[in-house]
């Protein structure tokens, strides 16, 4: 987080002069195990006998320790919803759960692929589309020799760590956006 957080501030800043925004800072985890089900048969929905859209879970199976909740955002198509796991790691402008969790459940309904409401914030999609573009264009790089390969075992000298820093260099080069679609959503 505090890598993140100085970079989020650094950007912050590169835009507006003296910027100090309060941070909200939520990881999104949709890789548990974690399935919940009605207790009363008719509030349950469709053929898998999801829980409604919009159920946020935030006691009994959370951590007590930290500040985490689980938000079924979308209505289960086929089998059984799969909820969506938020940890906030930082929260300055200290907003209360039900707004955080109102907020978090509203932003899963403004993905511009899809009509309905998604598992995700779209947000955290776009970011995800976003990475695995740039993925794409390093790997074909790589693989078509523009860039040369790095590997850790090299990594133990010195020369190994300019060599590293050169790579990267590259690497960004080969990512970075053009003017005309910077502004743009083009990963949408």
């Amino acid at each position: 987080l505090d890598e993140e957080l100085i970079a989020l501030r650094r950007a912050c800043k590169s835009f507006i002069k003296n910027c100090q925004p309060l941070i909200t800072f939520v990881v999104v985890q949709k890789r548990h195990h974690a399935r919940f089900f009605c207790c009363d048969e008719a509030a349950a929905r469709g053929r898998g006998k999801n829980i409604p859209a919009g159920t946020v879970v935030d006691r009994a199976v959370t951590s007590p320790d930290e500040y985490d909740f689980f938000l079924c955002s979308h209505h289960g198509i086929q089998g059984t919803s799969r909820p969506t796991r938020y940890h906030v790691l930082l929260d300055e402008s200290n907003m209360n759960a039900n707004t955080m969790q109102s907020i978090t459940y509203y932003l899963c309904h403004i993905y511009g692929r899809c009509t309905r409401s998604v598992s995700i914030p779209a947000p955290v999609y776009f970011a995800h589309l976003v990475c695995a573009r740039a993925r794409y264009h390093v790997l074909a790089a790589l693989n078509s020799g523009l860039v040369e390969k790095f590997s850790d075992e090299d990594s133990s000298s010195s020369s190994s760590s300019s060599k590293a820093e050169s790579v990267k260099a590259e690497l960004v080069k080969i990512i970075a956006l053009h003017s005309r679609v910077k502004k743009v959503m083009y990963y949408a």
